[in-house]
């Protein structure tokens, strides 16, 4: 018995503007990122190699090669600061907003009354500017007059002590975060059909074991875009911290280090740019382990 032949499809003539249209809709884009995200990263990459005060700096391009990762690691303090401040930053969005976000997203897809307000209430914070989130929480924590100082009854100085500063900007941080996390894992299940939850309840199964045993797992690829997003999340943290003090007296970021070395009153662009080839270093480790898990998956 011969296998059936192949029918092929018709080609599909499209007219010299239909071209045109194409061709500006994917090319324009393209264009865009590659002019203000691939060869900036590019240029950080080999400027780290380098050391160089700027453009209009009085020192030529020096080459050193990997010297500026080795005085980051060893001979600049703030660095290991600022990588505590991350991994701190990173374990805090998962324990606390991440939990959160998602415990209000198995809440809201209950339908309850009223759950397209809370919905929007809890996501408001993700539309707003950083800025304006950072003029919120200094309201709340001004040691003059502030709402928390008040309803406590103390004068905290919340955003100027170094030793819970960086717990004050956290919550700060964790409360735009939550409403993200919720809008994700809300959308992951409502794609789940309805039928794998019937199914589980004509077994015996309650609603905990429900989850873990059923939902959970047919989540895999939320829940690990949550993972990949919350540490992207902790590595480029920035606004927060520069608009309070600009990344000093307890507040260092790798982020914020990067700028203070480019922009900064000393301007080493070699250095920032080292620092910079770090971050996105940590970040596309776990890109791509997202990507290959999600890429060898048969769904």
């Amino acid at each position: 018995m011969t296998a059936p032949e192949r029918v092929k499809s018709p080609k599909i003539r499209r007219s010299v503007r239909e071209k045109w249209t194409i061709a500006l809709m994917l090319g324009v884009p393209a264009m865009i990122v590659i002019g203000l995200v691939w060869i900036p990263t590019v240029f950080t990459v080999i400027l780290s190699f380098a050391r160089w005060d700027g453009i209009g700096g009085t020192s030529s391009i020096e080459w050193i090669g990997t010297q500026n990762y080795v005085d980051a690691v060893q001979a600049y303090p703030p660095f290991q600061q600022a990588l505590q401040n991350n991994v701190l930053w990173l374990v805090f969005l998962f324990l606390v907003p991440t939990v959160i976000g998602i415990l209000l997203a198995i809440l809201l897809d209950k339908n309850l009354k009223g759950s397209r307000l809370y919905q929007s209430i809890f996501y408001i914070p993700v539309v707003l500017s950083m800025a304006l989130i950072g003029f919120i929480w200094q309201l709340i924590y001004s040691t003059e007059g502030g709402v928390l100082n008040s309803l406590l009854g103390t004068d905290v100085d919340w955003l100027g002590d170094p030793d819970i500063n960086i717990w004050a900007v956290m919550v700060a941080a964790g409360w735009r975060h939550t409403g993200y996390i919720m809008l994700l894992y809300l959308a992951g299940l409502k794609a789940i059909d309805p039928s794998v939850r019937e199914a589980a309840v004509m077994d015996g199964a309650g609603p905990i074991r429900t989850f873990f045993s059923v939902i959970f797992p047919l989540m895999k690829n939320t829940n690990l875009l949550i993972i990949v997003i919350t540490v992207i999340e902790a590595l480029r943290a920035f606004d927060l911290v520069w608009v309070i003090n600009k990344g000093r007296n307890g507040l260092e970021l790798i982020s914020a280090l990067v700028t203070a070395n480019v922009v900064g009153e000393a301007s080493r662009i070699g250095f920032g740019s080292a620092l910079a080839t770090i971050m996105l270093g940590i970040s596309l480790v776990f890109i791509a382990l997202y990507l290959a898990i999600v890429l060898r998956s048969k769904d």
